[in-house]
């Protein structure tokens, strides 16, 4: 049988989706610059202020939108980007605010976080491919805050947290920053190649100043190294908090294990999304059967712990170190990253389990999770697959949906920006 991912039918069915979404997003665009955070219905929440996190997905995917020729797109991407060349932009301290407040005070007391600021390198890498407005400026000026504030060359993977003036790292590092870290490294790897073909530019000899394609790419097989030796330690269920040493801390919030930020145990999502980061890794670099392997690991543990565990299909979001579900709460975002798991791994390998599995999950998601109504897809369900919003309410962004609606129809390498750019 063939595939769905070689289905012409199968692929006008994604681009319907990937449009269906960018419609709903189209007013996330803010006049004053960044993006808004999204009800139910597409429209803006003020309450929720501008998020940095957001604000970057919409400009990311916006220009992939403008790459797509879909109209209306670039505009919504420019607004965006103008957040964080703009207000989100700490011009006393360097670096980007973790957001800003219903009245547009910046969130000093949150800090920096290096989350924020992968994905402030993933926005300006899109929108620098796309030709957006000062996005290659942008790009320059983030990678330089990364690499001076971020990344430790020495670990070979980023801290997570400073204070607002870059004066106080925390103790804490965490996985989810380092796994945005490897998705942005790798998109500015591509940017930087595509964008210093002519070193003479200034923009290239800003880019340049950060490394090139090459040192980028070696900077996330050095992150990436690290979770191949915890997937293999810890059978695949990926510790997510760790100490300045980096050493695991498998029991941080066990007394409030639904943490919006940081919760306890393992997350089978995170799983999902390290095995597809993984495959972008080796396509981009040479083939690597160890990487391979540890993607496949990952793949299966996620679905071993977390699929339909509990009686009902969706994947559970946490579970412990026994592989038991601790929050049963079905994110939209893991059935997302586990789509585009299966998608990479069958483009990779072949193995027909991996198509099946993908079939499946876009099943669940029609009838669980894309919302015909009023847009977008639900965020959050409870146990019952009924929609909930304990942890995230509305809609906030599209960025998981949306990619899963390009990845499979794109190669594995370059990325999705450098990718669309080239076709």
């Amino acid at each position: 049988m063939t595939p769905w991912t070689d289905l012409p039918s199968h692929r006008a069915w994604l681009d319907a989706e990937c449009r269906r979404l960018l419609s709903f997003g189209l007013g996330a665009g803010l006049p004053g610059g960044g993006a808004a955070y999204l009800d139910d219905d597409g429209i803006p929440d003020p309450a929720h202020g501008v998020q940095t996190w957001i604000t970057c997905r919409t400009v990311h995917v916006f220009s992939l939108g403008a790459l797509l020729g879909v109209p209306g797109c670039g505009a919504v991407a420019d607004a965006a980007l103008a957040g964080l060349t703009g207000p989100l932009r700490d011009t006393v301290h360097g670096g980007w605010y973790r957001a800003l407040d219903a009245g547009g005070t910046p969130d000093a007391d949150g800090g920096k976080s290096c989350y924020d600021h992968a994905f402030v390198m993933l926005a300006a890498s899109s929108a620098a491919l796309a030709g957006r407005p000062g996005g290659t400026d942008l790009l320059a000026e983030a990678t330089g805050v990364y690499l001076r504030k971020f990344w430790d060359e020495d670990a070979g993977r980023p801290v997570d947290t400073w204070d607002v003036a870059f004066t106080v790292c925390d103790r804490y590092r965490g996985l989810n920053a380092t796994m945005h870290s490897v998705e942005a490294m790798l998109a500015v790897a591509d940017a930087v190649d595509a964008l210093t073909a002519d070193p003479a530019t200034p923009a290239a000899a800003a880019l340049l100043e950060q490394g090139d394609g090459a040192a980028w790419r070696e900077r996330a097989a050095r992150a990436v190294a690290f979770v191949t030796e915890l997937a293999a330690r810890f059978d695949g269920r990926l510790p997510e908090h760790f100490g300045p040493d980096w050493t695991p801390d498998l029991g941080l919030n066990r007394d409030r294990p639904d943490d919006r930020f940081k919760p306890y145990g393992a997350t089978p999502g995170h799983g999902l999304e390290w095995a597809r980061l993984i495959l972008h890794l080796e396509a981009a670099t040479g083939p690597d059967a160890g990487l391979v392997d540890t993607a496949t690991t990952l793949f299966d543990r996620a679905v071993e712990d977390a699929w339909a565990t509990d009686g009902a299909d969706g994947f559970v979001y946490t579970t412990d170190w026994d592989g038991e579900p601790v929050v049963r709460t079905r994110m939209h975002w893991v059935l997302a990253e586990a789509i585009g798991a299966a998608a990479a791994l069958h483009a990779r390998t072949g193995d027909a389990r991996f198509a099946r599995w993908y079939a499946r999950w876009w099943d669940y998601a029609e009838h669980h999770l894309i919302d015909r109504r009023r847009g977008s897809w639900h965020h959050e369900l409870d146990a019952d697959n009924r929609p909930a919003a304990t942890v995230w309410p509305g809609k906030p962004d599209v960025y998981h949906a949306f990619q899963v609606t390009l990845i499979p129809r794109l190669p594995l390498a370059p990325t999705l920006a450098a990718a669309l750019r080239a076709m």
